[in-house]
């Protein structure tokens, strides 16, 4: 790559790299892994710099990326995920900061039990804003399969948050 190639990556990196970790970390559940699914997609996008013809589907890209790296990651047998009986009890502070916490801690938990693809979906659907068609286009699926997985992701949501629900829904 040129300079000026180097220099709009570098850009482009810096203007999304929080994004793009945040949208890894809601995927997987962890922070060092969303560092490295991060790292993963911002590196494909560096191979394909010049390349890419439309700038203002760089973010299409690296999500795409993200959720394919994320899901061929759940399918190696050393990252399968193991679930704890018992979750640690969080001390309760008395305002809402208190409450947004136990209540993302509650979500992320939940999402952590929902298998990879139908958590995907989950995410760039109601945490990242994207309508049907857009998450269709990010993870190359039909509609269709979005909507089922859509449906079968939120029931494996609300049997995963079980009691969790209640209380989500009673402090909101």
């Amino acid at each position: 790559m040129d300079q000026r190639d180097e220099q709009e990556f570098a850009e482009y990196f810096v203007a999304r790299r929080e994004a793009v970790r945040r949208t890894a970390f809601l995927l997987c559940g962890d922070w060092h892994r969303a560092d490295d699914l991060a790292q993963t997609a911002f590196v494909a996008l560096h191979r394909r710099w010049r390349k890419v013809r439309d700038k203002g589907a760089l973010d299409a890209y690296v999500r795409r990326t993200l959720v394919r790296a994320v899901i061929d990651e759940s399918r190696r047998p050393w990252r399968r995920e193991r679930f704890v009986d018992e979750v640690p009890d969080v001390p309760a502070d008395d305002g809402a900061l208190a409450d947004a916490v136990v209540t993302r801690e509650a979500l992320v938990a939940g999402l952590r039990r929902v298998p990879p693809r139908q958590r995907a979906v989950l995410v760039l659907r109601f945490l990242e804003g994207l309508d049907v068609a857009g998450v269709a286009v990010a993870l190359n699926c039909s509609e269709g399969t979005v909507k089922s997985q859509t449906s079968r992701g939120l029931a494996a949501l609300r049997e995963a948050l079980g009691d969790s629900l209640d209380d989500l829904k009673s402090a909101s």
